[in-house]
C-alpha cells in the first residue's frame, strides 16, 4: 500500500518571502490501515458477503466499546468470554445472534490479530428454543379433512397423500382459478358472438 504523503508550505530564509518551499513528509502513522479497515479488506479477500462483513465489523465494534475502547490486541480469551456471556445473560440474544458475534470475534482474532484464542470453556450459551414438532393422528387427520370443502380440502389432501409442498399447493391452486376466469370469460365471449 502506497504511504500518503503530506505537503508542506514554508519560507525559506535564502528563499523570497513570495515563493513557498515544498517539503513532502511521510506518516508510518497514516499509511497503516485502521483495524476494522483490515478487518473489511480480509472479508472482502475472502469473497464473504457484504452482509457478513458488515455484521462482523459492527460486533467487533460492540466488542470494543463493551470493553470501553480497549483495543482488541490488549485483550483475549477472558474479554471475549465476558462479552459472549453479557450477550446471553443480560441481552438474552439468540443463540444464532451469539454465535454470530463469536464467529466475528474469532475472525477477527484469528485472521486479523493473528491470535489463536483457548477454547472458550466459560462461555454462558444463549439457548435455543425447543421446538416439538406437532403430530396428529389419523385420526385428527381424517376428521380434519371430512371438515374442509371445495379447494382448501383438494389442497389439503394434495399436502397430506402426496407430500406436495405449500408452494406447489398453491400454485395449482392459482392455475386452477386463472384457467377458470379464462374459460369463464372465452364463454362469455362466445355467447355475445353468437347472441
Amino acid at each position: 500500500m502506497a504511504a500518503m504523503r503530506s505537503v508542506r508550505y514554508g519560507v525559506a530564509a535564502e528563499c523570497s518571502p513570495a515563493a513557498p518551499v515544498i517539503r513532502e513528509t511521510t506518516s508510518a502513522e497514516s499509511s497503516k490501515p485502521k483495524l476494522l479497515d483490515r478487518v473489511r479488506h480480509a472479508v472482502r479477500a475472502r469473497h464473504y458477503s457484504r452482509r457478513t462483513e458488515k455484521a462482523y465489523v459492527h460486533w467487533i465494534k460492540r466488542y470494543i466499546f463493551f470493553h470501553g475502547k480497549r483495543h482488541p490486541g490488549e485483550m483475549g480469551a477472558v474479554e471475549v468470554t465476558a462479552f459472549l456471556t453479557a450477550l446471553a445473560v443480560r441481552e438474552r440474544v439468540a443463540a444464532s445472534t451469539q454465535n454470530q458475534a463469536l464467529n466475528a470475534l474469532l475472525f477477527l482474532y484469528r485472521q486479523i490479530l493473528g491470535v489463536e484464542l483457548p477454547w472458550l470453556d466459560d462461555l454462558v450459551r444463549a439457548k435455543r428454543p425447543q421446538h416439538l414438532p406437532t403430530v396428529l393422528t389419523r385420526d385428527e387427520v381424517r376428521a380434519l379433512l371430512e371438515r374442509l370443502d371445495g379447494v382448501p380440502r383438494v389442497m389439503a389432501l394434495l399436502l397430506y397423500g402426496a407430500a406436495f409442498d405449500s408452494w406447489n399447493a398453491a400454485s395449482c391452486e392459482s392455475r386452477t382459478s386463472t384457467s377458470r376466469r379464462t374459460r369463464s370469460r372465452s364463454a362469455t365471449a362466445r355467447a355475445a358472438r353468437t347472441g
